[in-house]
């Protein structure tokens, strides 16, 4: 399993419009083979920090999401609007958080 997570910087005015469209890509992003969740929240919109969670069953099903063509399409309309500090982890242990 992948695990994706981190935060997004945007303009703080942009912040309600940056998570409505990034909400519209989460569920086309949910439906798509190898997701296991896709989430985004506000973690201070008046700095204009998201943050980012994401979990994918391998690199193929990723690969496959980052080719979309509606998340091209949304880099391409946010490109030099955020920026990330998002990275990507190899889940090789996984097990409860109590275990």
């Amino acid at each position: 399993m992948l695990i994706i997570t981190g935060y997004m910087h945007i303009d703080p005015a942009d912040v309600t419009q940056f998570l409505a469209e990034l909400m519209e890509l989460a569920i086309a992003a949910r439906k798509r083979p190898g997701n296991i969740s896709y989430d985004a929240a506000p973690a201070d919109p008046q700095a204009g920090r998201v943050l980012i969670s994401e979990r994918w069953s391998d690199e193929d099903a990723l690969s496959a999401h980052l080719d979309a063509a509606d998340t091209v399409a949304f880099v391409a309309r946010w490109q030099g609007r955020m920026k990330g500090d998002v990275r990507k982890f190899d889940a090789l242990n996984e097990r409860r958080v109590l275990d």
